[in-house]
């Protein structure tokens, strides 16, 4: 979607369609009041060498004719500083935000759901060995984990995707955990094992299934946070790299832009991702009030 969105197709800050085009203002030249009306025009041979073939390259530059499309005075979101259509950026944008909130989440509910499944079935050292990873985790903000991952592991999406599933992991744990501790013994679980089930098969056979609607919940809400957390990183420079563009991005240029009153890339990212991120939210609730079989 948006491929084109590199294209400068207005001119630089090219305001949106509902406001118009701006007024161009032509400052007369401060200094041309200085030079007096009767004054002869300065022989440039006298100082310049090259003052004789002015003439000749100006008229070949002129025979080299460059073909430059016109560019819009408006745009429907407006454009940016080098002229390119800011709705355009803000699909992108989305497709990039989502594209790492989504693919963080999987690998966040992957990591999640192993050492959650782990933890509560086995128990024992491996499951004190696990809890201590996850305090370990836990003590530190998430903030702070994901700008030290980002420091050290620099910019790009595969490292925002990577940094964000490394990170955000520990809420998953600790509700798959809980859920597997209440289910190892529970009558369906001790009928598997009498007809020879393999802890393997009794793990993600017969138990994963039956709490499969908290994994799905918390992942949905895990993309909503994460889209977050990706906007934060590239506002800050920490995201996606500088060739790429997503709705942190935008807003990290709107910063200087607001300054000289340009509003509109500040609006357009804002206005996609509350959108976005609401419609997200409302489709978590639903999903919850779907699979949980306490709301039934």
């Amino acid at each position: 979607m948006a491929a084109d969105w590199q294209r400068e197709v207005g001119v630089p800050n090219a305001p949106p369609t509902f406001v118009g085009a701006k007024a161009i203002e032509k400052s007369a030249d401060p200094l041309a009041s200085l030079v007096p009306k009767d004054a002869k025009p300065v022989d440039l041979s006298d100082i310049d060498p090259l003052a004789p073939k002015y003439k000749e390259w100006a008229e070949r530059a002129a025979k080299i004719q460059i073909a430059e499309p016109p560019r819009a005075q408006t745009l429907p979101f407006g454009g940016d500083r080098l002229g390119r259509d800011v709705l355009s950026k803000a699909v992108k944008g989305a497709e990039v935000s989502i594209f790492v909130g989504v693919f963080a989440a999987v690998l966040a509910t992957l990591i999640g759901t192993l050492l959650g499944a782990l933890a509560g079935y086995v128990g024992g050292k491996v499951g004190d060995f696990l809890e201590w990873l996850y305090n370990v985790f836990t003590s530190v903000p998430d903030i702070l984990l994901i700008f030290a991952f980002a420091a050290v592991l620099g910019r790009g999406i595969d490292t925002v995707i990577l940094i964000l599933g490394l990170v955000g992991w520990t809420g998953m744990y600790r509700q798959v955990r809980a859920e597997y501790i209440k289910h190892r013994t529970r009558e369906y679980v001790r009928a598997a094992e009498a007809i020879g089930a393999s802890h393997t098969s009794r793990m993600f056979v017969h138990i994963l299934p039956n709490v499969s609607h908290v994994v799905l919940v918390r992942m949905s809400l895990l993309v909503v946070g994460f889209i977050k957390a990706e906007v934060i990183l590239s506002f800050l420079g920490l995201g996606v790299p500088v060739d790429a563009v997503s709705w942190g991005t935008m807003l990290s240029e709107a910063q200087s832009e607001l300054v000289l009153g340009h509003w509109w890339q500040l609006a357009a990212a804002t206005i996609f991702m509350a959108v976005f991120v609401t419609a997200f939210s409302l489709l978590a609730d639903a999903v919850r009030d779907a699979l949980d079989p306490k709301l039934r």
